[in-house]
């Protein structure tokens, strides 16, 4: 959630970001008036409550007529009290659940619009011609089943579609994804954590995945526990009411994790193979830092993502995400998109987010600083999310004979490995 006094301070900085967002403007005025009537009813509550104590002081003193009047504005004074107390729980209960509607503020150098209003920002490593080289390419599909990597038809019988198994070469080549970025990050400085993939509502509301993304999220009922879409959650929930000492700061995390997801909205689209599926392992990098530093900490993660890339030797292009398609934490976010051949278009394959001192405020992690204890700030970035990455390298590294060549950081976690080959039939 965002700072009220800085929504009472900048309310048209509100508004602004809600109209980039696509979102209710008129979310801010509401919230504003239900603000002023929590405030308005503490006054008042206050007031009431200090006139209540004083008079219990007369009451024993007086006797006959006085004591009879004094008692009967006694009985008043604890009907309006009551009355006070709750008009100000009302004000506040309806404040916070405002609140927790609002989408975090969009940082001012992002780019106004819908999803196809971002900006790219860079370009990495060189689209190959395969019809210079004489072949056309397979897709990853096609390529996963040539090599035993890939297994979409049990995977839908087994558990329906948007499922698979990744087997043989194809589970290996998931393993050696995860322990390079692993090994990647645990050099950055980031702790390796194996998180939980079920979370309690307090954690996904405080992350941010209840709103606008809840139709994306898988939830039990019996158990009113959620299914994790990115150990993203369970790593901002991971200091949930803990102040840090501001000498711990920075704090990096580097999470894996299986990744469920209802992909609402997305029928008919990337039906073909593993590029849009239901469960999902991921690497993630989650960093808690002071709010002045989320910005610098920002292009750090961005950077660690485009480090991650270029060792697995695929071209991609760095964008900036643009306001409508931000979700409701991020006050921006960076996607890097990798060339899938076959589409002939670049597609995400890492994303960082700044979320500033959103989820902090939402989940109450705050820094100690010397006397001062505030909210600090967290954000988010994938280092590898291991099916799409899997698509983007079969399809880019790809040979006319089926195999694919295996990218060198992979090659001391395939056992040595330099081309996959395709099974013999």
């Amino acid at each position: 959630m965002i700072d009220l006094r800085l929504l009472r301070e900048d309310p048209d900085r509100a508004r602004a970001s809600q109209r980039a967002r696509g979102e209710d403007v008129a979310l801010v005025d509401s919230l504003l008036s239900a603000d002023e009537r929590r405030r308005s009813s503490g006054v008042r509550f206050d007031e009431l409550r200090a006139e209540q104590k004083a008079l219990g002081k007369l009451i024993p003193k007086a006797a006959g007529d006085e004591k009879a009047e004094l008692l009967k504005k006694a009985s008043q004074l604890a009907a309006d009290v009551k009355a006070a107390d709750a008009e100000r729980d009302a004000a506040d209960a309806e404040t916070q659940e405002l609140l927790l509607r609002l989408g975090n503020l969009v940082h001012p150098d992002v780019p106004v619009g819908g999803e196809e209003d971002f900006v790219t920002l860079e370009t990495h490593g060189t689209i190959r011609d395969f019809a210079t080289e004489g072949f056309a390419p397979k897709d990853h599909l096609e390529l996963g089943q040539l090599l035993g990597a890939i297994d979409v038809e049990r995977g839908a019988k087994v558990s329906g579609s948007r499922f698979y198994f990744l087997t043989g070469v194809g589970a290996l080549l998931e393993l050696a994804l995860v322990n390079a970025a692993i090994a990647q990050a645990t050099a950055a400085g980031f702790t390796p954590m194996l998180t939980p993939a079920l979370v309690r509502p307090q954690s996904m509301a405080g992350t941010g995945f209840l709103g606008q993304a809840a139709q994306d999220v898988y939830h039990l009922d019996k158990d009113d526990l959620y299914l994790v879409g990115t150990s993203e959650v369970p790593l901002a929930a991971y200091h949930m009411d803990e102040i840090i000492d501001a000498e711990r700061l920075p704090l990096r995390y580097a999470g894996f994790s299986p990744c469920f997801r209802r992909e609402a909205g997305s029928h008919g689209k990337d039906t073909r193979g593993i590029f849009r599926v239901h469960q999902f392992d991921k690497v993630e990098m989650f960093s808690y830092v002071a709010p002045e530093d989320s910005r610098a900490e920002h292009q750090r993660l961005l950077e660690w993502e485009k480090q991650w890339l270029t060792s697995l030797e695929l071209p991609f292009r760095v964008i900036d995400v643009a306001s409508a398609d931000l979700g409701a934490s991020a006050a921006r976010k960076f996607d890097c998109e990798a060339w899938i051949p076959t589409q002939g278009k670049y597609r995400e394959l890492t994303s960082t987010s700044d979320c500033t001192e959103f989820q902090s405020r939402r989940l109450s992690i705050r820094v100690r600083d010397g006397k001062q204890v505030k909210p600090l700030a967290t954000l988010n970035g994938t280092l590898c999310a291991v099916p799409r990455t899997i698509v983007a390298l079969l399809e880019n590294h790809q040979q006319a004979d089926g195999s694919v060549r295996v990218p060198e950081v992979l090659r001391p976690y395939l056992g040595g490995r330099e081309v996959l080959e395709p099974q013999a039939k």
